[in-house]
């Protein structure tokens, strides 16, 4: 393991990815990591799948995605891994979904979406996986939400999210679905809301009181965080620009609020475009863009006990635009971009007994 600064983690460096990506599609199961699709050096939706076994740390290829697909959702059922939705080698968005089966080694098409779509979000509840959103081949953002039911092998209709758009940030808690920006065209989603999965109902939550694309958000301790972004200028200020910001908003559930943090607990770093999640009793912040000409390789954490931002150790692979995954104490950037595709494999980990 790489170590540095912030003695309770350090990074663990994997094997190189075989197949050079970004927008790779990710899944843990059963001790391998699956990294699906993605787009490759020349730009285009790639159809190769390979693991990771974590034990031996070798890769291996798997057969190949039936349809090519970049920026896919991906949910694991059991033994199988469903992947939802994404962008064809045409770059339009895509209906197909298709089930991986780890024990015989193939794939399965499954029930396709009622709409195509990219930028579709996923989640897994009892063994039902939830589509909300998605841009559709109009462009437009969708409103649709639909749950798959694995023994029927059909997708059926919810009532539809208050605020449509895609590549939202969702986060289940208790029997609640929360459902945080996103993006409708070019222009970043400020509404936060929730689905009660079982009075099947919508609730609005205050929306986010800044509007910044590409920022990251994670769940910790009752909290929703939101953390920097590009800051989009207002509708009436023709002369800012976006920039880079390190602003942290937090919601409260139980309290039901946004809460702005003063400057002096924001980011070290301004960054966007990064990798963001829970370890241990810190909200962590992991490369991004930022002002700099290259990718960040800097890494943050907000302690929840001290309430400030501390040093962590820096990436071995400065880069942007990852696939993450968070499995246990391990949260991993995979591929994405350094100074093109990235094969790395990299994952900041809680040290034993932290």
């Amino acid at each position: 393991m790489a170590t540095g600064g912030g003695r309770a983690f350090a990074w663990q460096v994997f094997p190189p990815m075989p197949t050079c990506r970004v927008y790779g599609t990710v899944a843990y199961q059963d001790g391998n990591l699956l990294v699906l699709g993605g787009c490759g050096r020349a730009g285009l939706p790639l159809d190769t799948a390979e693991t990771l076994d974590m034990a031996s740390h070798t890769w291996v290829a798997l057969a190949p995605l039936p349809t090519a697909r970049a920026g896919a959702a991906a949910v694991v059922l059991g033994k199988q891994v469903l992947v939802v939705g994404g962008v064809d080698e045409g770059q339009s968005p895509v209906a197909a979904v298709e089930a991986f089966l780890a024990d015989e080694g193939r794939w399965e098409r499954r029930a396709t979406l009622p709409q195509a779509a990219m930028g579709v979000a996923t989640v897994e509840r009892d063994g039902m996986v939830y589509a909300l959103g998605g841009m559709g081949p109009d462009t437009a953002p969708q409103a649709q939400v639909r749950v798959y039911e694995p023994r029927r092998d059909c997708w059926l209709s919810l009532p539809s999210m208050p605020t449509p758009c895609y590549g939202a940030s969702t986060f289940l808690h208790g029997n609640k679905i929360y459902v945080l920006g996103g993006r409708q065209g070019k222009l970043p989603v400020t509404a936060f809301e929730a689905f009660d999965l079982e009075a099947r109902t919508w609730t609005r939550h205050p929306s986010l009181p800044s509007r910044r694309a590409f920022a990251g958000c994670a769940m910790a301790e009752g909290s929703v965080f939101s953390l920097g972004g590009l800051q989009q200028p207002g509708p009436h200020n023709f002369y800012s620009r976006p920039h880079f910001v390190n602003t942290v908003e937090m919601f409260d559930l139980e309290h039901g609020s946004w809460t702005k943090l003063p400057r002096s607990l924001r980011m070290r770093d301004k960054r966007a475009d990064f990798v963001v999640g829970s370890l241990g009793d810190h909200v962590v912040a992991i490369g991004g863009l930022g002002n700099q000409p290259c990718p960040l390789g800097s890494v943050e954490g907000f302690s929840l006990a001290r309430r400030r931002w501390e040093a962590l150790p820096a990436m071995p692979t400065a880069r942007c635009s990852c696939s993450s995954l968070q499995a246990g104490p391990r949260l991993f950037a995979i591929g994405g971009v350094a100074q093109g595709p990235s094969q790395a494999v990299e994952a900041l980990c809680l040290r034993d007994g932290v």
